[in-house]
Parts: structure tokens; sequence; C-alpha cells
């Protein structure tokens, strides 16, 4: 595997894409793009809410993406624009601090958190001017990595642009960490898969270091993915970091539960790994020590030894000040078995015994009641859109992305993916005309694609 990202020379008039996108550049800015920068989005066969407690999770690349065409200048501003007319064009001065407000968590902020980390990685003082046109084919707020991979794809234009050169592995650390600037407290599975995925193959990603293994999946089933069409931002909702919250305090208090140290302890693995446990001990851990009613602050705070001040600005996010109880039992609970299912999955994928495909449906069906039940980060929608899939055919359907909303992923036997697609569209898109007018993009099968590049021109 190459170490940075591809730089690719393309007919641009081959591809119908890149000649609109080149077309709108063009009418919009009076000159030709220099270049262009893909990222893709995303599905998560499983592993769902364990990147940011540092276990492994198994997702592939897929074929919608992220595209923007750029033109460096010396104007002195970065000017945006996008191709969908509800995101308004933005300009900022290359000479200012680059301000990302969290509070209103538009389009043109998750491409300037790229930006941002860039500068900051690079220390450059002054940013190379640039005009962009974005273009995305990820439904938003569908948990399929939109916002992801338009912060990836904004640090590799910001690469490119400031002609400075970083492997995949740095540019999707450097996206993860500055991703975090519109507030969202997310483990970098999205940002690793948009630059470490390779086309035909499934990854499992692990953490620290950050390294992509590839995972075979079997022959005689295809990945479809389905759009419940309740769309959910992570960073506009609290829902996602109070999870990120409850499993940070059940970190410190496993810990303080077998005499360690628990302000040294921030995530569920390090907590694992100190003890040299296995997952399973962790699991016998977690029904030990925590109980399965909600914790009050003021019961942590003493189990911790510390202040409610310490509390509120050592453990919370700024989104989750207003939290009062917390589910530590479901959500430790959910974490350590959804990271024994994703091994469970790679050494099925890499053992190929006859009844893989089962195996495999098992482990995803057993993620999402683990979702639904005790990260409780599912939806109605979400729910029945699964149970559609599964009458319709799939094998294994669970939701992928955070969650509350978004997409499901299913495996389907190869010989039954055309009536499952019809059966699927019958019972959930067709008897709803808002759904229905969706289903084009919110029903399609998916194959391993590969990472993020860029477009030069032929």
């Amino acid at each position: 595997m190459a170490t940075n990202p591809p730089k690719l020379k393309t007919a641009i008039t081959a591809n119908e894409r890149l000649q609109n996108l080149k077309n709108t550049f063009e009418t919009k800015y009076g000159q030709s793009p220099h270049f262009y920068a893909c990222a893709p989005g995303r599905v998560n066969l499983i592993g769902e809410h364990i990147d940011y407690c540092g276990y492994s999770v198994l997702p592939m690349a897929i074929e919608p993406n992220i595209l923007a065409a750029v033109s460096v200048n010396k104007s002195g501003t970065i000017t945006l624009a996008n191709t969908n007319q509800q995101y308004k064009d933005f300009t900022v001065s290359c000479s200012e601090d680059i301000a990302i407000d969290r509070e209103n968590p538009k389009w043109h902020y998750y491409f300037l958190c790229g930006v941002k980390g860039i500068q900051e990685k690079c220390g450059l003082a002054h940013l190379a001017g640039m005009s962009c046109v974005v273009d995305g084919t990820i439904p938003p707020s569908s948990g399929l990595s939109s916002s992801s991979a338009l912060v990836c794809c904004a640090g590799l234009v910001t690469m490119e642009a400031n002609q400075k050169s970083l492997s995949k592995v740095a540019l999707a650390e450097i996206c993860a960490k500055s991703e975090r600037y519109i507030g969202t407290e997310g483990g970098g599975m999205d940002q690793s898969i948009s630059f470490l995925a390779e086309r035909g193959t499934a990854k499992l990603i692990e953490f620290q270091p950050l390294r992509a293994t590839d995972v075979k999946l079997p022959d005689g089933a295809v990945f479809v993915i389905s759009n419940c069409c309740m769309e959910m931002n992570k960073a506009a909702s609290s829902h996602f970091n109070i999870r990120v919250v409850e499993c940070r305090i059940a970190t410190k208090m496993l810990a303080q539960a077998r005499g360690l140290d628990s302000s040294r302890f921030m995530k569920l693995v390090q907590v694992q790994m100190e003890l040299q446990a296995s997952l399973e001990e962790m699991l016998a851990l977690v029904v030990e020590v925590l109980h399965p009613e909600p914790y009050s602050r003021e019961e942590i705070c003493k189990a911790l030894g510390i202040t409610s001040e310490q509390f509120s600005t050592e453990l919370l996010s700024a989104n989750t000040q207003h939290v009062k109880h917390f589910k530590l039992h479901q959500r430790a609970k959910h974490v350590y078995g959804e990271a024994a299912r994703v091994l469970r999955f790679k050494s099925v994928c890499d053992s190929e015994p006859v009844e893989s495909v089962q195996l495999l449906g098992d482990l995803m069906n057993q993620s999402h009641a683990s979702c639904r039940d005790l990260y409780e980060c599912s939806c109605p929608e979400l729910d029945q859109l699964v149970d559609i899939c599964l009458k319709s055919g799939a094998v294994g359907s669970r939701l992928t992305g955070a969650g509350w909303g978004g997409c499901a992923v299913s495996m389907v036997p190869d010989e039954k993916v055309e009536s499952f697609l019809q059966a699927v569209s019958e019972a959930y898109y067709l008897p709803d005309p808002r759904r229905a007018a969706m289903e084009k993009q919110s029903l399609f099968v998916s194959k391993p694609g590969g990472g993020a590049a860029i477009f030069l021109d032929e």
C-alpha cells in the first residue's frame, strides 16, 4: 500500500461527474481547476461506537464520496461553493485565525476543520488562497460519514494547495483530531478508512498505533445499504457525546474498583490492557462492578473522589453539561461485547468456514441488538428497516454509523439480491411518499471502494 494518497492523471472529459464539476467551477470562477480531490464515505460492517474507546472496527469505503475542484491563487482568501444549492457559499481570510462555530454546524465549518488541521500540523502562518467547488454524493446525516469525508477532502485539498506531503496515516490522524473542532468527540474510524481504504477489501482498523489490515469478505454474499430516511447530525445534538462521556466515566469507575489510579484512564481499552484481562473477563467485571440502574452525578463523584466542578470540567464535554444521569453498565457492556464481535467477524472472514455467511450474519444481528438495547442509539425507523431487511432475505442486518437515524447495512446472499431490493422497496419505501422520493439514493448495493485521492487533468 502506497504511503501517500495517490495522484492520478485522469481524462476529465471521460468522467461525467468530473466534467460537470469542472463546468460548474469555470462558470463560477472564470478559470479551470488546478486539481481535484476526492474522499469516500464508508459503511461500518461491525464495531459501532467503540473506536473512541480504543477498540478495532471493521469498515469499508463506499463509492459515494465528496469531490472538490480547486484552484490555488494569491487572493488571500479561501472561497467555498457547493453544487448543492442548499449549501451557501462561504469566504474566509487566509490571514485570520480560522474560527469554527460548533454551535452552528454548517457545511463549510466541516471543510474548515480539515483546513485548520493541516495548517496547525504544518505550521502554516500563511495559507495559500483557494477557490473550491464541492460536490457530494453521500447522503447527509445518514451514518455513511458524509461530514468526515468532507473534513478529509478538505485536509487533502489544503495539503496539496500548500505543496506539503503527508502520509495517509498522518492525514487520517490530523483529520480525526481536527473534526473535534466542530464538537464531535469521535474516535477516528471514519477518517482512517477514508484515507486507508483499498478497492476490493474491507479493513480492520486498529488504533494506537493506527494501522489497517485487509479483510476478505465472503464470496456469495453482498452488502446492501438502506437509509431509514431519518437524519441525525452528530454535531447538532448531544446524543453522541453523551455516549462518549458515559464510556469515559465507566472507564474510571472500573479502574477505581480494581485499585487503579482512575485519573490515568480515559478509554475502556486502557483498563483491559492494564488488567491484562480478556474481553470476556471485562464483561464479567462490568456485571460485578457497575449496577444497571443509572448513576447520578453525586454517586459518581463520591466513587471517584472528585468534586462536582472536576466532574464537569474533566469528564463532561461542552454539550453534555446538562446531563444528570449516566448508564455506565449498559454502555461498557456494549463496548466490550462489540469489540469481541469485531474480532470474531475478522476471524470468520480469515478462516472462511462453509457457514461463514451465516456466522457473520449472526454477529451483525447481535451487534444491532446491542446498539438498540444497551447503547440505545437506534430509533423506531431503523429497527423497522432492519426487521424488514431480515424478513426480505438478509442473513444479517444492523444500523451503521452513529445511529439515531441514517442507514442500515445488510448482508444478502448473491442469489437473493434482486428479490431483496424489491421486497425492501415495497415494504419500507413505497408506502411512504417521502421515503419513495428518496429511494433511488437510499437503497443500493455496496462494494469495497478505494481511498482518498487527488486527480489531475491529463
